[in-house]
């Protein structure tokens, strides 16, 4: 602690050669997993807190199982505990850079854990030295100008013997001294290893010191010594027990819940609860702070684990109690869903016949877990596609847990996360060649890409899914698609395109006898003409979906349309022919009870007959328009419950 203290103040080259810092300085703490590493920097981010009055922030560089963490996640959870935004589907660099713009105006400490390289480290760091980076490797992060690593090995005797002495207490220390220096030593002095030392003995109260050490003393040679004392406590592990704790490798991003411990092992929630208490004590297992019951499996234990599962488990077993695991995360998240459905829908009904253990309480109790649970199951989604047997099972957890955040955060708060798992979905729908599945997914990504203004991607990606939906004979996919490119050409200012494509959806919608869905297309063709400054054939088009609309018996579309349409014959310079247009739709709009409509378009009459020269006829009109919008204002600030639900409603079709 005094050594990274002293590096905090210690004058960097820059600053020696009299340039002043252009970037945050960074502490890195070396060591194996289980030397304590991820322990010290929590340590010397609470002693520097109040010199960092905008917080620290802490992420993970690498999963459970050691691979890297891409930059893109790490940068959007850095952005996200910001409260910035990080728009769905931006690349890394773009979010990375959003991430230093953040960070320019403010005094945090970021602690980077289990970083596995220096470039890792590099495109996270702040462009100020206000700033303090934390990074904890296992060696030096080359390439990272002035950093001192801070290595750290074995803890002192006196520190080895404290820290036994907090889970056996001070008499079995005491009492034989000897006994206890050469259990540290056959600890290698390594706090994971003391832990579990220490928490052999606590659950133990009847053993000496003495006879731990000689245990381990029998094992001298084979392995680390944490390997060495992780095998002496897991073979004095109960069956059921042992088998619960080798199947926690495979936890998603080493994050484990009774639920999921339940599911692996195929035991009650409850004997898993109680099981993963005990490996707290026993140091197997740390308890997570947090509104719900978890726990972390110690990344240092994650390989011994495993290979125990690779040496005792034969791969059905393994394979059968990841379905396992995923079938419950599948049913729970069903659950969490169904939950906020109204009383006496299917769903509700549903979810009355599941296992009391499956249900929850209340949608608070739902969305309390969702919050809890959603960085495992955002990684247990990421770990089904990428094991690639169970593709069935990882299809319908991605379906649930996009319908569980949509029911519980709405579409648009959870888009970052729907974003991800669609790009999960097509991954899986590649794999298997199924093109209906690929096409839906290219349409979500690209509709999410269309929305935050990266239209050429998403013009591509609209086009890539209806070559899938022809491929899969889906007419709603083809369809859609479309419709999207000739958006896409719309928004990008290419009207012919757009017009052409608009016009094949239409073609495709009329052999189908989608009358509803026809009509809206004339709209948009008659939309795209008018930005052309095609007037005749954008006058056709509307006077087209006014005639669908009214056959369908759609009173407000057919309002709205009848407005455009005398707003094109206005631009095209027949005010005559726009005002009994205007007219008309006013009727419509009256019976549509559209109160914001009808006064746009008594204005709409006003500048008309101005223009026309009549003046007072404008004046009338005029005057009703201010009066509409009067009554809907006093309707805004003095509703009655029920005229305010009735006005919201109304006022959400008006503008759809």
């Amino acid at each position: 602690m005094a050594e990274l203290r002293s590096d905090i103040e210690r004058a960097g080259l820059d600053t020696l050669s009299g340039r002043k810092a252009p970037r945050a300085r960074v502490l890195l703490i070396a060591g194996r997993p289980g030397t304590g590493r991820t322990a010290l920097a929590g340590e010397l981010l609470r002693e520097v807190a109040e010199r960092y009055p905008d917080g620290a922030l802490r992420v993970r560089l690498s999963g459970a199982d050691g691979t890297p963490v891409p930059t893109e996640r790490v940068a959007r959870e850095l952005l996200d505990a910001l409260a910035l935004p990080a728009p769905p589907g931006e690349s890394a660099d773009d979010l990375t850079e959003r991430l230093r713009e953040g960070l320019a105006l403010r005094r945090v400490v970021l602690f980077l854990d289990d970083a596995q390289d220096a470039e890792q480290v590099d495109q996270l760091l702040p462009d100020t030295p206000d700033c303090l980076v934390v990074a904890v490797a296992e060696g030096p992060l080359t390439g990272i100008p002035d950093v001192r690593p801070c290595t750290l090995g074995g803890l002192d005797t006196k520190s080895a013997l404290e820290l036994l002495t907090r889970h056996t207490g001070s008499v079995r220390i005491t009492c034989d001294p000897r006994s206890a220096e050469s259990l540290v030593e056959l600890c290698g002095a390594e706090p994971a290893a003391l832990e579990l030392a220490g928490g052999w003995l606590a659950a133990r109260p009847k053993e000496s010191v003495a006879d731990l050490a000689k245990q381990l003393h029998a094992q001298d040679g084979e392995g680390t010594a944490l390997a060495r004392v992780f095998r002496h406590t897991y073979a004095t592990l109960p069956g059921p027990a042992a088998r619960i704790l080798r199947y926690l490798s495979l936890a998603p991003d080493g994050y484990v819940d009774p639920h999921t411990a339940s599911a692996l092992a195929g035991c009650s929630v409850s004997a898993a609860q109680t099981t993963l208490d005990d490996f707290v004590t026993l140091g197997l297992v740390r308890a997570v702070l947090s509104e719900l019951p978890q726990y972390e499996v110690p990344g240092c234990l994650v390989p011994l684990l495993r290979g125990l599962t690779e040496t005792q488990d034969r791969p059905g077993e393994v394979q059968l109690a990841r379905a396992r695991m995923l079938e419950r995360t599948v049913r729970l998240l069903t659950s969490c869903r169904a939950v906020t459905e109204p009383d006496g829908s299917p769903a509700r009904k549903k979810l009355a016949g599941l296992p009391s253990a499956l249900r929850f309480a209340d949608p608070g109790a739902a969305a309390e877990w969702l919050r809890v649970r959603q960085p495992a199951l955002l990684a247990a989604a990421r770990l089904a596609v990428a094991d690639g047997e169970l593709d069935t099972l990882a299809r319908r957890l991605m379906s649930a847990l996009s319908r569980a955040l949509v029911a519980h955060r709405g579409t648009e708060a959870a888009a970052p996360e729907l974003y991800g798992i669609h790009r999960m979905v097509l991954d899986v729908a590649e794999r298997r060649d199924l093109p209906r599945e690929k096409a839906a997914a290219l349409l979500n990504l690209a509709d999410v890409d269309a929305q935050t203004g990266r239209t050429r991607d998403a013009l591509a990606r609209y086009r890539a899914a209806l070559d899938a939906g022809r491929e899969a004979r889906d007419p709603y996919a083809t369809g859609r698609a479309m419709e999207s490119v000739g958006g896409a050409h719309q928004e990008l200012g290419d009207w012919q395109r757009a017009a052409d494509w608009y016009g094949r959806a239409l073609a495709q919608r009329l052999a189908r006898g989608e009358r509803a869905d026809a009509a809206r297309l004339h709209g948009r063709i008659a939309a795209v003409h008018t930005y052309a400054g095609r007037y005749g054939e954008a006058l056709r088009s509307w006077r087209s979906a006014v005639a669908g609309y009214r056959k369908e018996g759609d009173v407000p579309a057919q309002a709205r349309a009848l407005s455009e349409l005398a707003r094109v014959q206005e631009y095209a310079g027949r005010p005559e022919e726009s005002l009994r247009t205007c007219q008309e739709a006013v009727e419509w709009a009256r019976q549509a009870k559209d109160v914001r409509l009808q006064a746009a378009l008594q204005l709409r009459l006003a500048d008309t007959l101005e223009r026309l020269g009549d003046p007072a006829a404008a004046k009338l009109h005029r005057g009703a328009a201010e009066r509409m919008l009067g009554e809907e204002l006093t309707l805004e600030v003095k509703p009655s419950e029920q005229a305010a639900n009735t006005y919201e409603i109304r006022s959400a079709s008006s503008e759809d």
